[in-house]
């Protein structure tokens, strides 16, 4: 079998016939002018004939010259084409925000379906505020956000589940009689729970004073737990830790799960993980239907 040709020694003839001189092709292709004509000796010596008229100031090709010029070129574009096909892609980059709240138990879920889905991505998670995940996914600055409804003034993004909200204070906790006042312990503005919990109240006749508030979810526990006041949370399977449901407050329904995908997501990735999440929901055991899934 003969030895095949070099590709870098056709691409330098392929750059003279292009640029019109050994200099030019050596300043083209950050080469030396010895190394560019070494090139062509080789080439030559390997096909026993002459490629380029030796002595004249431009490049002039043999006949054979420019036939092996136009055969390199679509050797060189079929290299091209192979290089292509098996480069590597990009990786996507996914950034996911998350309450607290949403959260539970979900981001094992969401991260084994996204993964699966698409094995070459990088997967970054946030856990934050509603109302800052809400406001980061619509700047742009993550690609999706599981966040609690009403925090936004017209509901965005796809409703995923509806968690019951119920009240929960500290094992012992005496509810007073209106108009109270009444301790509330809650997230720090702006919250959507919060306002609801003190419009709640308020219709109920009570002086709502908040006696502790949290930027984030351990934090509220804490101090609900440690007798602070009541809290209005999201309810799953299980009451948290150290607290005890106070039924003896007003009913305050469910507050829905929304995710929100930022403008220009892929429509494939979007629902991907709406069906992850939904299913996730579906897939709590929740004995007195506390919670529930969309259907």
């Amino acid at each position: 079998m003969p030895d095949p040709l070099d590709l870098l020694h056709l691409r330098t003839l392929v750059t003279i016939a292009e640029t019109g001189g050994f200099r030019r092709a050596a300043a083209a292709l950050h080469l030396s002018q010895p190394t560019v004509s070494q090139h062509i000796r080789l080439l030559e010596r390997r096909l026993d004939c002459v490629l380029i008229e030796k002595g004249s100031r431009t490049a002039r090709f043999t006949p054979a010259g420019e036939w092996l010029v136009a055969e390199s070129r679509r050797l060189l574009a079929a290299q091209g084409e192979v290089l292509a096909r098996f480069a590597r892609s990009p990786k996507l980059q996914m950034t996911i925000g998350s309450t607290e709240h949403a959260a539970a138990g979900l981001l094992a879920d969401l991260l084994g379906v996204l993964r699966a889905a698409y094995p070459e991505a990088n997967l970054h998670f946030r856990i934050d505020r509603s109302a800052t995940l809400a406001d980061a996914v619509l700047k742009g600055a993550l690609d999706l956000v599981l966040v609690l409804g009403g925090n936004t003034a017209e509901p965005i993004g796809t409703e995923v589940a509806a968690l019951a909200l119920h009240w929960f204070a500290a094992r012992g906790w005496q509810v007073p009689p209106p108009p109270g006042p009444i301790p509330l312990v809650a997230f720090a503005e702006p919250c959507g729970l919060r306002k609801l919990a003190v419009r709640i109240l308020g219709e109920r006749g009570y002086e709502v004073s908040v006696t502790a508030e949290s930027g984030n979810l351990d934090g509220l526990l804490a101090a609900a737990g440690a007798g602070f006041g009541v809290a209005l949370l999201p309810y799953l399977s299980a009451v948290p830790c150290e607290l005890d449901r106070i039924v003896t407050l007003p009913p305050a329904g469910a507050v829905d799960v929304r995710l929100i995908a930022r403008r220009g997501l892929a429509d494939h990735i979007e629902s991907t993980a709406v069906r992850a999440v939904t299913a996730h929901y579906r897939s709590i055991a929740i004995d007195d239907g506390l919670s529930t899934a969309q259907q």
